[in-house]
């Protein structure tokens, strides 16, 4: 029975590339929720400094993340080793490799090679972000297609949605830390994933669905994945007044990878559905 249980809402969907469930969706809200507390008290014993440079330098492996998704979704690795690439044996995968442009950079700069470690963590991030797109790039040009329109269409939604937020809240709510670069990432990232969804499902000459039980519920409910802006909206306001809110009264380090762990969720997800659709995969 249990082995079954397993199997049916945890191996399968790994395996055969199905939709989120109810049971995995919960079971990877409390692993992100339990990774996180366990990497704040691993960095707050360690004394490694977690900061908005640190959150920022992170972005280019965020990124990577989401590319590698793709490079999994082209099919073009066929062993077994594709599904370390899948949810959710990828977090693992990029933690490790994380961690480690961490340890190097920091030995490069109590070294003197670099003046700061976000400098070579950042670089490591920005390289490996060029090296899957080249890669992605390669693939599209010789067995798919690579549709620069799409991606300027996905791009210029997003921007255009996360300018119209950050005004919303910076001149009319007048938060004036709605500017702080960190909530501009986490307002762009969550907005990006909303355009990619929405123009795949209703717009793209493919079919895309939504793996994500709530959102996939809401489109089903609502006939629309533009309905998809209403539920990050419905998110990023509370999200980012009550980050805020508790800023200099939570302990900084475990602030900042909540915020982390936020733009993880938005921005990975909305550059693999992106990209997915640029290459028409």
């Amino acid at each position: 029975m249990i082995s079954e249980f397993i199997t049916t809402y945890y191996i399968d969907p790994i395996r055969y590339g199905q939709p989120y469930n109810i049971v995995d969706t919960l079971t990877y809200a409390v692993i992100l929720i339990t990774a996180v507390f366990l990497i704040y008290r691993w960095l707050d014993r360690t004394g490694f400094p977690v900061d908005g440079k640190f959150v920022l330098a992170t972005v280019p492996f965020i990124i990577f993340g989401g590319l590698l998704r793709v490079v999994e979704d082209t099919g073009y690795i066929t062993s077994d080793l594709h599904l370390l690439l899948v949810t959710p044996l990828i977090f693992f995968v990029m933690f490790f490799f994380t961690i480690t442009a961490l340890f190097i950079s920091r030995t490069l700069e109590r070294a003197g090679i670099i003046t700061s470690y976000h400098t070579g963590y950042a670089g490591i991030g920005t390289m490996s972000c060029i090296l899957a797109a080249a890669f992605l790039a390669w693939f599209g040009f010789t067995y798919t297609q690579v549709s620069v329109s799409i991606l300027l269409i996905i791009l210029a939604l997003a921007i255009v949605t996360s300018c119209a937020v950050w005004g919303f809240m910076r001149y009319v709510l007048k938060w004036e830390y709605a500017s702080d670069p960190l909530y501009c990432v986490l307002i762009f990232g969550q907005l990006l994933d909303a355009s990619a969804t929405s123009y795949g499902i209703d717009l793209h000459s493919l079919v895309y669905t939504e793996s994500h039980v709530v959102g996939g519920a809401l489109i089903a409910w609502t006939g629309t994945a533009f309905s998809m802006f209403p539920l990050k909206l419905a998110v990023l306001f509370p999200a980012v007044y009550i980050l805020q809110l508790y800023r200099k009264e939570a302990q900084p380090v475990l602030w900042h990878l909540i915020l982390l762990a936020m733009i993880i969720v938005g921005f990975g997800p909305g550059v693999r559905g992106m990209v997915r659709m640029v290459l028409f995969i």
